[in-house]
């Protein structure tokens, strides 16, 4: 039986997911999201904002004043004419998208050190987007009375689980995700894959935590939940413009709006800086784009951070440029990185064999993942974790070739909690298992000749069964007795209902 929790959840995110309806067949996947993602944001805040006006009310009584103070030391403000109870009187207005607009513009103004900018790339008056007026008009009143939908209250004072709407915003993510293929990719990393990658890294308790192509900020948020006690700090950036606003309104939503989430090219142009050198982070993890071409390596030799000193990755795969950035983030000693890759960074030659000979030679790599196959949105190729530990004393490194197990999905394969588990036993304690996992000395590795392919290392080949011939013989000779005996019967019937044989 669910409990109340949890049935309040499937509700919530059955009436959010509803709500995409509107723009379903009109407005492309990756562009609706915005609009979905913006209006839970506007109900989320307010409702908050009404539930703490209601108790601010009942304590002040009639005393605007000490309202009004009170009020203002809120986590956030929401003017006047901004809330949704305001928007939704005015849905059938023909000026609807401009008010929505002003309303945004309002929020952000009011609460500059956290939202600005989040709602510079969404525009509710969107001919391009939404339509011409009239239809425009049609579907953002529907949109509007979907998300007035009793149900929907989403008031502390109502609402039992805190978590259920950053719970429901990443459903969205995740559904948004799906529908936008190989677009999805680009700004959502499936939630076991996120969870799995938090387990391996286990961040200590306050610990600095990176995403350097942090996209709608899912896999930032698992791991710093992965902290006891909250207490972290949780840094990104993101190059896309709408995914960054997906990201603050992400970790808004989940209650970490201290995060820094910086907009701009990580490799071109890193933004988390400190005393005009990189940051330094504690764990940093990141699912970059695949081989990434045209990433930036035509200026990578003059960078000014010396990001590049192990040698410049191939212009048309970036793969190793974001491993670079990450690991000179970590901090020295204790820095550890966990970062998803294609196969192909295992093995590829030229600057990428010179490069990872070198972190290998540094004593830098830990553990070597293989994941199933069809895990990601837009790529069904299989991919791999590395883990790079920059306190590291042993030399040897853990393969684990977790390729064939896992849950088959309809669209998408997902690693089960069991799954999931016994990859970060696997990794913790360094076991050697059969066709599983193999630990393997930094001698083997050179042997090798630094090549990291899994296969090399974990042997998951299954030798055929001897056939007893004389059992197979047998056996069809039963068989063919068999259907001897079904032709007769079957003549037989054939005869009682007057049919000739």
């Amino acid at each position: 039986m669910p409990t109340v929790e949890e049935i309040r959840q499937d509700e919530i995110n059955s009436i959010a997911w509803k709500a995409c309806d509107t723009f379903r067949g009109v407005v492309d996947p990756s562009e609706y999201k915005n609009y979905i993602l913006v209006f839970l944001f506007i109900k989320y805040l307010s409702d908050v904002w009404k539930d703490k006006l209601t108790k601010c009310k009942e304590e002040f009584g009639s005393d605007q004043e000490r309202v009004s103070r009170r009020m203002s030391r809120e986590r956030f403000v929401l003017p006047d004419k901004c809330d949704f109870d305001y928007i939704y009187s005015m849905r059938t207005e023909t000026n609807i998208g401009e008010i929505i607009n002003h309303a945004l513009e309002e929020i952000e103004e009011a609460n500059k050190l956290k939202l600005e900018g989040v709602f510079r790339n969404i525009d509710f008056n969107s001919e391009g987007n939404l339509g011409e007026p009239k239809d425009r008009n049609k579907r953002l009143k529907n949109l509007i009375e979907d998300f007035n939908d009793s149900r929907l209250d989403l008031r502390p004072s109502k609402i039992n689980n805190k978590d259920i709407i950053g719970n429901t915003y990443m459903y969205l993510i995740e559904r948004f995700a799906s529908d936008a293929g190989k677009k999805g990719g680009e700004f959502y990393t499936p939630d076991e894959v996120s969870i799995l990658l938090a387990k391996l890294l286990k961040p200590n308790e306050g610990a600095r935590i990176c995403d350097p192509t942090c996209g709608s900020g899912s896999l930032l948020i698992h791991v710093g939940e992965e902290v006891p006690n909250s207490n972290f700090s949780l840094y990104g950036q993101e190059s896309n413009g709408s995914t960054w606003a997906l990201c603050k309104m992400n970790m808004f939503l989940h209650e970490m709006d201290g995060a820094r989430i910086e907009w701009g090219d990580t490799l071109g142009n890193p933004k988390l800086i400190e005393n005009d050198r990189l940051m330094k982070f504690d764990v940093v993890v990141a699912n970059p784009p695949f081989s990434l071409d045209k990433w930036g390596a035509e200026d990578a030799s003059a960078d000014k951070y010396n990001r590049f000193h192990r040698g410049v990755p191939p212009k048309s795969k970036g793969d190793y440029a974001f491993i670079t950035h990450m690991i000179e983030t970590a901090v020295e000693g204790t820095g550890k990185v966990g970062v998803i890759v294609p196969h192909g960074v295992l093995f590829r030659e030229g600057a990428e064999g010179k490069i990872r000979r070198q972190f290998i030679e540094a004593n830098l790599l830990e553990a070597v993942i293989g994941l199933p196959q069809n895990l990601f949105f837009g790529t069904g190729i299989p991919a791999a974790i590395l883990v790079f530990n920059k306190g590291r004393t042993a030399k040897d490194v853990i393969f684990i070739d977790a390729s064939q197990e896992y849950e088959t999905g309809k669209n998408q394969n997902k690693l089960t909690c069991d799954n999931i588990n016994k990859i970060v036993e696997t990794y913790v304690k360094g076991e050697t298992i059969d066709k599983y996992s193999h630990r393997a000395t930094y001698e083997e590795i050179v042997e090798n000749d630094y090549n990291l392919n899994i296969p090399r290392y974990v042997d998951t080949f299954e030798e055929e069964a001897e056939i007893d011939i004389v059992a197979v013989q047998n056996e069809i000779t039963s068989l063919e007795s068999e259907l001897i005996e079904v032709k007769h019967q079957m003549g037989k019937y054939l005869e009682e209902l007057g049919l000739k044989v």
